[in-house]
């Protein structure tokens, strides 16, 4: 077969791969978005636009994330009370400037035209900009109060029955639930399900859904750190490692602290580029505290957000006593992990804002830069490349596959991320800068597993970045 018919061929297998379909085979799935919900306490930007730029982040974004629903719920910009209802205005806000915005957008993947609400609400491919109306039926409220005291029958809302409902698809992958303020819905709908049904229809439920929860914001402003009234504690308490649940003390504090610092690249490169830049509202605090929680399940080759150690640009996390003292999950609360999740967070801080200033002269000029590619050993996707070799030999890896779709030229760089596998020791890595590289596996690493990250920079507007995991089992 010649080389140009092979191409052809791999292309058709390509398209018939992303064709959104409701009979996708299990190997088809990975094309497919992750499916991600997010339960927000939006405000209006005069009491606190952080929510509100996290959303701008996200809709930036859309194309790499099944966006299931927009729950608007308690959370500390609601301390006064209830959840304001008529604060999910702001949501239909970011959603106009989208509207407005997506054409553009949509040039970045060649899309032409959208889907019907019906083939996007069955299942979405990377690169697929989904459309204002979709995204307006999934905006719906979830639960108005705060803490564990209010789960009950009284308590159910449209976002803890949706989240149910989108749990029962006949969909294997699992839902991100990014908690931007508190986290009373999701414990609703756990609640409901351990009341009316089986104990394996409970477990199967808490095994789909990972909770990724920025700090604990499921109690008032003035009782913050009063973990024990939580609806958090409560699924922790209840369910221990049944659950998925990662609590981050770390990312959301870096991001905040960083963005602030670094202003003046968010007036310059985001404000103003386009309508979502337009209504980009100036910090009141940090900024976009939230916007590690879908950072962390961003498909770009460099984690799987189903391993919290894997470390990705969301943070780090271990499964470790919490904050509470007497609870368990996977979290970076404690000064040792802090430390490493913050050395990854601000080494990663560069590469995020630069994807996010990116996107941004996309939806303002319909043209930029896009990420380069990665292929390591003739391996394409995202998913980590797993190798077997034994102690005392060597591993060689080529990412001579790789390209750029904008022509930009490329640097490569291989490193080693000891704190994801379970050898601690240093690693050589020759030829650690060059598209091909050879990872020496000492003899005390037998039994061990390495994990080295491949990351590709283009030299283009805002340098993007591109990875890949390689997983060495060391037998």
């Amino acid at each position: 077969m010649s080389k140009l018919k092979l191409l052809l061929s791999f292309l058709m297998v390509i398209a018939l791969i992303c064709k959104p379909s409701s009979v996708m085979a299990r190997k088809e799935y990975k094309c497919l978005k992750p499916r991600l919900v997010v339960l927000t306490d939006i405000a209006p930007v005069n009491i606190e636009p952080d929510d509100m730029e996290s959303a701008i982040r996200l809709l930036s974004h859309a194309d790499l994330f099944e966006i299931e629903a927009i729950i608007t719920t308690s959370g500390w910009n609601s301390s006064g009370g209830k959840y304001p209802q008529g604060w999910t205005d702001s949501l239909k806000t970011v959603i106009n400037a989208y509207e407005k915005d997506v054409p553009n957008l949509m040039k970045r993947s060649q899309q032409k035209e959208f889907m019907s609400i019906e083939k996007e609400s069955d299942k979405q491919c990377i690169g697929y900009w989904p459309s204002p109306e979709y995204l307006r039926s999934r905006i719906m409220m979830g639960s108005l109060d705060f803490g564990y005291k209010s789960l009950g029958k009284n308590n159910n809302s449209a976002g803890s029955d949706f989240i149910i409902k989108l749990a029962d698809e006949k969909d294997d992958r699992p839902i991100f639930i990014g908690l931007w303020g508190g986290g009373n819905t999701i414990a609703q709908a756990v609640w409901k399900i351990k009341n009316e049904r089986s104990e394996a229809e409970l477990e199967k439920f808490l095994k789909k859904v990972y909770i990724y929860a920025i700090t604990d914001q499921d109690v008032a402003w003035g009782d913050r750190g009063k973990y024990t009234l939580s609806s958090h504690y409560w699924l922790r308490k209840e369910f221990g490692d049944k659950i998925n649940f990662i609590w981050d003390e770390s990312a959301w504090l870096s991001q905040c602290e960083l963005g602030a610092g670094n202003w003046g690249e968010y007036a310059k490169h985001i404000q103003g580029h386009g309508n979502l830049g337009k209504i980009y509202p100036k910090n009141k605090y940090g900024v976009e505290g939230d916007t590690p929680s879908f950072l962390y399940v961003l498909p770009n080759g460099l984690n799987d957000p189903t391993v919290p150690n894997q470390t990705g640009w969301g943070g780090y996390f271990v499964w470790d006593k919490t904050l509470d003292n007497e609870t368990y999950c996977y979290t970076n609360s404690s000064k040792e992990i802090k430390d490493i999740s913050n050395k990854y967070e601000r080494y990663f801080y560069e590469a995020t804002f630069n994807n996010f200033a990116a996107r941004m002269d996309w939806a303002k000029d319909g043209n930029g830069n896009k990420n380069p590619i990665v292929t390591v050993n003739d391996k394409n996707g995202l998913e980590a490349i797993t190798i077997k070799t034994k102690a005392g030999k060597s591993v060689k890896l080529d990412a001579s596959g790789t390209f750029d779709p904008d022509g930009n030229q490329l640097t490569y760089k291989w490193w080693y991320m000891p704190e994801a596998g379970n050898y601690k020791e240093n690693i050589e890595i020759k030829n650690a800068d060059t598209i091909s590289s050879e990872v020496i596996i000492p003899a005390a690493a037998k039994g061990k597993t390495i994990h080295i990250i491949c990351e590709v920079t283009d030299n283009g507007t805002h340098n993007l970045k591109g990875y890949r995991r390689i997983i060495i089992n060391v037998r």
